[in-house]
């Protein structure tokens, strides 16, 4: 279960943090967390296989894009958890919204017919082919000799 956290990681880590740095930097109130689009890229013999982590987020959230060689993967997510009874007084309610991206160059000739992508538990696996960059013809230059 994604639970959000105004602390980041970890409240104790934050805490002692702020004894070295008294200053708090609200820019980062609402970082992301450590857990989010943790990416490994493994390589074989035919391909590059990309895993990136996405705990919480449903296969609709996460988008892939193939654009001028890069691959880009952008997720989000968003909840809200309201109860409608009647006569409570909320002293709490909590809604989450988180958008994160990654960007990964694959090169110019990659079409979106050779890049795979599959999402199971929480997992995006993608597949990028790997491919021999077009050799260029050699033009022969033969220099002109005078006699």
């Amino acid at each position: 279960m994604l639970m959000p956290s105004i602390f980041g990681e970890n409240l104790f880590d934050d805490f002692f943090d702020d004894f070295a740095r008294p200053v708090h930097n609200f820019v980062n109130f609402n970082r992301p967390t450590a857990s989010v689009m943790k990416t490994d890229v493994k390589e074989t013999d035919g391909a590059y296989e990309i895993d990136i982590d996405l705990p919480g987020y449903k296969k609709e959230d996460v988008k892939a894009e193939l654009k001028d060689g890069y691959l880009t993967i952008n997720a989000e997510t968003k909840h809200e958890k309201e109860d409608k009874d009647e006569g409570k007084k909320y002293l709490r309610r909590e809604r989450y919204y988180g958008n994160c991206s990654r960007s990964f160059y694959v090169g110019d000739q990659m079409t979106e017919e050779d890049v795979k992508a599959k999402f199971e538990d929480g997992i995006l696996k993608i597949s990028v082919p790997k491919k021999d960059p077009t050799p260029a013809v050699e033009e022969k230059k033969y220099i002109a000799i005078e006699g």
